[in-house]
């Protein structure tokens, strides 16, 4: 059995594997921000009626193009892993499947972040909303919101990796799971731009952390099944 110190450093490798991959191919990242630009774009003039509204909706059309393209990098992610054998090579390396689990995380949240430096500052300029202004809190709200999302679409993302239509369902069951987590960024987002101080926010910060670490332990814990079964 492996040290968790073991475990950390294949998870690495496996992340900086994944990071290396995007940087030769690039097809995950600029598919996954051309898409959340679009959803951004699209979105912004459906609901844009003045500032005072814009920065209303801003929190909503943020999140909703983050997740969008975080299913879709997830998702190509995982494909990569399949093509080819890669992910039955991996395996038969001896690395554990939390150690998977933990490495596909990291790559991809990564990939989603890169795009959220694209979206927000994108989303504040269509919609006139208070990005800049509160960077700080917003950023901890991002991450946070960001690791669980990314956790949970790993896990979800596996089905994918075993074979074909299974990829068709990895969005459906998805979004429902996450949702609590989205209508807390979402929620907790539009508190701050509209000035509430962080430390009025911890309920919101708490249950963000408490989804993160569920998903992140979890995760760790059913990929050895879902891989073998």
């Amino acid at each position: 059995m492996r040290t968790s110190r073991a475990v950390i450093r294949d998870a690495w490798f496996i992340a900086a594997k994944d990071v290396r991959i995007e940087a030769r191919a690039r097809d995950v990242v600029p598919t996954m921000t051309l898409f959340a630009v679009l959803i951004a774009v699209l979105s912004s003039i459906a609901v844009y009626v003045d500032p005072r509204t814009g920065r209303m909706v801003a929190p909503g059309v943020l999140w909703i193009s983050i997740a969008f393209a975080g299913t879709l990098g997830i998702t190509r992610t995982w494909t990569r892993e399949r093509e080819g054998g890669a992910l039955k090579s991996l395996l038969l390396t001896g690395v554990p499947p939390g150690a998977i689990f933990l490495g596909k995380m990291i790559g991809a949240t990564v990939f989603v972040l890169i795009t959220e430096l694209v979206v927000t500052p994108l989303v504040g300029l269509l919609l006139q909303a208070p990005v800049l202004q509160y960077i700080a809190p917003f950023s901890l709200l991002a991450v946070l919101g960001t690791v669980g999302f990314v956790a949970a679409g790993t896990l979800f993302g596996a089905l994918g990796a075993r074979g074909g239509s299974r990829e068709l369902m990895v969005a459906v069951v998805l979004y429902p799971l996450v949702s609590p987590a989205i209508l807390c960024g979402v929620v907790a987002t539009r508190e701050v731009f509209h000035g509430v101080p962080l430390s009025q926010l911890t309920d919101w910060v708490k249950l963000l952390l408490a989804f993160d670490i569920v998903f992140v332990a979890g995760g760790m814990w059913l990929m050895g099944p879902l891989l073998t079964d």
